[in-house]
């Protein structure tokens, strides 16, 4: 017994070794951040921003894909088919593990077992923004209408199951009323045609509308997150607008396939956590974009996702909402 006690403790220790060793040894060739986004939208943005800082870092190129469609399912599919070596790593939202595995009857990944959670990249605050042209005020006016027309006021969405859509099913659920959505493909269309006062309402980005809101082009109407946005401070949050207890941001993460070695992990979430606590990176990238900073190593990424997964799967049974593939 002792000796096969022995054997194991010797077999446990060359392991971690041989695993020590690996993260020693990493990066030594390209390393690959697959967004689950087209470019120009607030993780592809991010992902850049952390990709040539981590090249400098790790002198290797550590490049961008974009892979966006199906939900973020085609590139979360292409990372959780690649071996678990971190060198094709994804980039995705809140969608990917907290929504799609509760919105779809069927996914193409495992969002339990097919990866490992690495770094938090932060979070973003949403505004819910009207035409400057609109009626609306305040979120008391649209509730108010949306009670009169009983599911016939509209607003725009950046897709199914994304952050605009989900979070005004939450605003349905806690103020008991309903809308009908219209599904664009990203943010960028839904501007548009909130610029020109095509659909009524929707929940944008604050870095997406920042400018829009400034010139007087847009209006918004109020904030998703617990406490208002500093540089707007006279736009109320959503819970002081008569929906106590609303809370939602958008945020965004680095996952690795299963099978990563932990301490490779561990070391990509170390570097990357250094890039978004370094006061110059605060200063030049996120602060300018409105993306706050979510710190902590992979088990407090892992729980912060288990939270919002029990958030959001409570939502959507409660709104009975379901998208067939």
């Amino acid at each position: 017994m002792v000796v096969l006690q022995r054997c194991a403790i010797s077999l446990a220790l060359i392991l971690y070794g041989s695993l020590a060793a690996k993260a020693e040894s990493y990066p030594s060739r390209q390393v690959e951040l697959v967004v689950a986004y087209p470019a120009g939208g607030a993780a592809d943005l991010i992902a850049r921003s952390v990709a040539q800082r981590l090249s400098q870092l790790w002198n290797v190129s550590v490049v961008v894909e974009n892979r966006g469609g199906g939900a973020t399912q085609v590139a979360t599919n292409a990372v959780g088919q690649s071996p678990g070596d971190g060198y094709k790593l994804l980039v995705s939202g809140m969608e990917t593990f907290a929504i799609n595995p509760f919105l779809y009857p069927t996914l193409s990944y495992d969002p339990v077992n097919g990866f490992v959670p690495v770094s938090s990249f932060g979070y973003s605050n949403q505004m819910l923004m009207v035409p400057a042209v609109s009626q609306y005020k305040s979120v008391g006016d649209v509730l108010a209408d949306a009670r009169k027309e009983n599911g016939a006021l509209q607003y725009g969405t950046i897709g199914p199951g994304g952050s605009s859509h989900i979070n005004m099913v939450l605003l349905e659920n806690l103020a008991g009323v309903h809308l009908t959505p219209i599904h664009y493909h990203g943010g960028a269309p839904l501007l548009n045609d909130l610029l020109g006062n095509h659909v009524p309402m929707g929940f944008l980005s604050t870095a997406l509308v920042d400018q829009d809101i400034k010139s007087g082009l847009l209006r918004a109407i109020g904030v998703s997150s617990k406490a208002r946005v500093p540089e707007f401070p006279d736009i109320p949050t959503i819970a002081e607008s008569g929906v106590p207890g609303y809370e939602s941001v958008s945020w965004f993460g680095l996952w690795a396939p299963k099978g990563t070695p932990a301490p490779v992990v561990q070391k990509i979430n170390t570097d990357v956590q250094n890039i978004f606590m370094d006061p110059q990176y605060k200063k030049q990238f996120l602060a300018p974009n409105f993306i706050n900073v979510r710190p902590g190593d992979p088990q407090e990424f892992a729980a912060y996702i288990k939270a919002e997964a029990d958030k959001w799967s409570k939502v959507i049974k409660e709104a009975h909402l379901q998208i067939n593939n």
